[in-house]
């Protein structure tokens, strides 16, 4: 039977509209997938002290509302203790918990020093670090020690911070637990220990950070094997791809077209809410509580990159981390 005239155009307005739809319902369908599991632990933290960096956007800002919800104490680390205050008020006018703001500027160990010596003064004990803070992609630039950006804020502050407060973490234990927030982008990367802060090594924005996250892995298995029989467990995760703030460079070091994309697939992506998910399994859930140096995605434990796993480079990493940063001298 041939269509003709309205009949015709009916079919292929229908046949249009039948398309949008199926294709919206695949999109919805995918962007659902990508939100990934929840953290399903119904723990309270009463009495304990959780603190946070970067917890005043995205992902750390939701795991520093969670974890006050849950009843801790919860203590936001971040540049911009202005912005901190504004996050910390939100937080308590919704939990009514405890929520304190100190300043650390991760590309600066003396900042990092001095963060953690008021961290000493003012607390009795830390039960969970978190260790969220982090750029991504930036165009070269450096710390004020002269570390390349990504490795300097993604690793060499939170494994000076760390060692530093590492006592307050011990007085917790059993039951401390330390979470670094690390990426799937450490299954590409490859630690340049002869060249590590690309000194002289052309600069590659993608390289850097997988780099940097890599080193994520390979401090917290290098924590595990040190802080083994302390009561202080670690764990590194992957937390999915997430519509934060953390792009925020793509267009800066690829340029507008790379800003566009992001802004195009911004919605398919895991919220901060779903992103913040597996940081707050590995922070509170009772089941991973005797696991140390694992990795994890999706709230489940994941096996890391090969390189992820080498327990020489672990070593070395931290060798070289405790030179740079003068961690024996401070």
């Amino acid at each position: 039977m041939v269509l003709e005239g309205g009949e015709l155009a009916a079919a292929v307005i229908f046949g249009i509209i039948a398309c949008v739809l199926g294709l919206g319902l695949l999109l919805f369908l995918f962007r659902l997938w990508m939100q990934g599991p929840k953290c399903r632990s119904k723990v309270k933290l009463d009495g304990k002290i959780a603190v946070i960096t970067g917890a005043n956007t995205g992902i750390g800002k939701i795991c520093a509302l969670d974890l006050s919800r849950r009843g801790a104490k919860v203590v936001i680390l971040c540049r911009s203790t202005e912005r901190g205050e504004a996050a910390a008020e939100e937080i308590r006018k919704e939990t009514k918990g405890e929520v304190i703001v100190h300043k650390l500027d991760l590309a600066s160990l003396k900042s990092v020093r001095a963060c953690a010596e008021q961290l000493g003064n003012s607390l009795e004990k830390i039960d969970i670090l978190l260790n969220n803070a982090g750029v991504m992609t930036c165009p070269e630039m450096r710390t004020e020690e002269g570390f390349e950006m990504q490795i300097g804020t993604n690793h060499f502050g939170h494994f000076l911070l760390t060692n530093l407060l590492m006592p307050l973490l011990k007085k917790a234990a059993p039951g401390a637990r330390i979470v670094n927030v690390s990426s799937l982008a450490h299954e590409q990367g490859r630690m340049n220990f002869d060249d590590i802060n690309f000194e002289k090594t052309p600069y590659n924005a993608i390289t850097a950070y997988g780099q940097s996250k890599l080193a994520n892995v390979l401090f917290t298995r290098e924590l595990a094997r040190k802080g083994e029989g302390s009561g202080v467990n670690a764990y590194s995760l992957h937390p999915g791809v997430i519509n934060t703030e953390l792009g925020r460079h793509l267009k800066d070091t690829y340029g507008a077209c790379a800003g566009y994309m992001l802004m195009c697939f911004a919605p398919l992506l895991k919220t901060p809410e779903a992103g913040a998910q597996t940081s707050i399994f590995c922070c509170v859930d009772e089941s991973i509580a005797e696991d140390n140096g694992k990795y994890y995605s999706d709230c489940r434990e994941k096996t890391a990159a090969a390189a992820g796993r080498s327990d020489e480079d672990a070593k070395k990493l931290w060798e070289i981390s405790e030179k740079l940063t003068n961690l024996q001298q401070v």
